[in-house]
């Protein structure tokens, strides 16, 4: 396992442990960080307008599209680091 893996399970692990929960904006940005480092460009049907949480953590995840998978574990582990030193 690579060492970009294991820092990226690590922070899946940590993101979960936070002393305290992030304000959205915040948590659109983990979720579009991992779906893109986990799925790749965002598929599927684009939620309505009405499923307000659906529709925004789909348009957070659409706006990373083309950003390689590697990337988007580099500026998940960064954003979960982040959090730990200022929680």
């Amino acid at each position: 396992m690579s060492d970009l893996k294991k820092a990226f399970e690590a922070a899946q692990a940590a993101a979960k442990e936070l002393p305290s929960r992030p304000d959205n904006d915040t948590l659109l940005e983990l979720y579009s960080y991992f779906k893109q480092a986990t799925e790749g460009d965002a598929s599927g049907d684009k939620p309505g307008a009405f499923d307000f949480v659906a529709r925004a953590k789909y348009d957070a995840w659409a706006a990373r599209k083309g950003m390689r998978q590697d990337v988007a574990m580099k500026g998940y582990v960064k954003l979960v680091e982040h959090l730990k030193e200022s929680g």
